[in-house]
């Protein structure tokens, strides 16, 4: 098994690359069967979009934070870790911004899509949903719209529903809402386009993030899952993406 090590620039993940790199050989992402990330989820983030076309699945240690979307850190019998982990497909969501001023921008995310405030002033957003306007007006700091396998991220931490990978369903999570205040977000089907219109975005300038590539003053973000394109990460029997995304729900 040919292995490519990856890892994030802390002291941790550097000494580890360098342990594993010699007890197991490491090789170029691109001829690689196997990618071994070390980090923490940012840096899982940046290595799915690095493999993203090379269809190369793609296996995380813990040398970060949180290490949500990671397997505990071991050094000893890495090529039956590998062989024995269980794989989760994993489905970008596809951002088109366009800027005030006209521009369109793409980005991919797979953790989420999220539109926030620029400046001290709210944003106001109106939300389609499949070309049919269900939010007239959104007072608030912003609106997340997050894949199953982000859900326990920025969306969790705004009072999201953490969704189960098989369950097709795309959260969309408001951040901070003032009007309507009781709107809590909304469960929508992983088919559904998303499209977010800024409302008086000279006074009220708003950025778009897709994972960490962020467009500044957008007047429109369309968001929508690609189907097409997927990355493939990999955990240890009984500790896989799945049953974490039902563990966090019962963490007190």
């Amino acid at each position: 098994m040919k292995i490519a090590f990856v890892a994030a620039a802390t002291e941790s993940a550097q000494a580890a690359i360098r342990v594993l790199s010699r007890r197991y050989g490491s090789v170029p992402i691109e001829n690689a069967d196997v990618v071994v990330c070390l980090g923490g989820d940012g840096f899982m983030l940046e290595t799915l979009h690095r493999v993203l076309d090379l269809d190369i699945a793609v296996y995380g240690m813990n040398y970060g934070t949180i290490g949500f979307l990671m397997n505990t850190p071991d050094e000893e019998d890495l090529p039956a870790r590998l062989a024995g982990a269980q794989p989760s497909l994993l489905h970008p969501l596809h951002m088109i911004a366009t800027t005030a001023e006209g521009e369109v921008k793409e980005g991919l995310a797979f953790n989420d899509v999220f539109l926030f405030r620029q400046t001290r002033q709210t944003s106001r957003i109106r939300i389609e949903i499949d070309g049919r306007v269900r939010l007239e007006e959104l007072i608030c700091d912003g609106v997340i719209v997050a894949t199953p396998a982000g859900s326990t991220a920025y969306n969790l931490s705004a009072h999201g529903p953490i969704v189960p990978l098989s369950a097709n369903i795309l959260p969309l999570t408001p951040i901070s809402a003032f009007r309507p205040r009781r709107w809590r977000g909304a469960l929508l089907p992983s088919s559904a386009v998303v499209k977010l219109t800024l409302l008086d975005m000279e006074k009220r300038p708003t950025a778009a993030v897709a994972d960490f590539k962020e467009i500044r003053d957008v007047a429109e973000v369309v968001v929508k899952e690609d189907r097409k394109r997927h990355a493939t990460i990999l955990f240890d029997p009984d500790h896989g993406l799945s049953e974490r995304i039902i563990a966090e729900q019962f963490v007190e």
